[in-house]
């Protein structure tokens, strides 16, 4: 099937990559997680982040960034970094792209930046604001993303339907 992919290279702290699991049970997403892990998987932390969605999440293990790109060739890699060039509502997201973020404390290596320079992109944000938590730069991409390929199978319609709008 494909569909959005989120990448995180090894990250560390549970929390972040629980949410970011729920994001993407919640908008039909893959999530692919490079090693080293700072984590378990089976920690309770990532599993009281993503709730019961866990069980529904689509996720690959990759023992590292070559063993990644070897399971999954030609993969249209946007990188996510505070040190990239242009926004990332600059850029055109493939319906099948994978967006990639670093590991919380050091984010992506500057070789792996320097490598993908054209398809590199930053949230902008104030001067002086070193990053956003991962998990709210994952959701901000991912639904930029979305948002360019019309929101593709999700459900649109309101929930609160019963209510008189006026």
């Amino acid at each position: 099937m494909a569909g959005l992919n989120i990448v995180l290279l090894e990250p560390e702290i549970p929390s972040n990559t629980g949410n970011i699991g729920r994001t993407c049970v919640a908008t039909g997403t893959r999530l692919h997680l490079i090693e080293p892990l700072g984590f378990r998987l089976n920690e309770k932390a990532i599993r009281r982040a993503g709730m019961d969605y866990w069980d529904q999440l689509d996720v690959q293990r990759y023992i590292n960034f070559e063993d990644f790109l070897e399971k999954n060739p030609g993969a249209k890699l946007y990188m996510a970094s505070t040190k990239a060039p242009r926004s990332y509502t600059d850029v055109k997201y493939e319906p099948d792209c994978y967006l990639m973020f670093g590991k919380e404390s050091a984010g992506i290596p500057e070789e792996l930046l320097l490598e993908y320079q054209d398809t590199a992109v930053r949230i902008p944000m104030l001067e002086g604001t070193r990053s956003l938590n991962l998990g709210n730069s994952a959701a901000i991409i991912l639904y930029e993303a979305l948002r360019q390929n019309q929101f593709a199978q999700m459900q649109l319609a309101g929930h609160l339907t019963r209510f008189a709008w006026k």
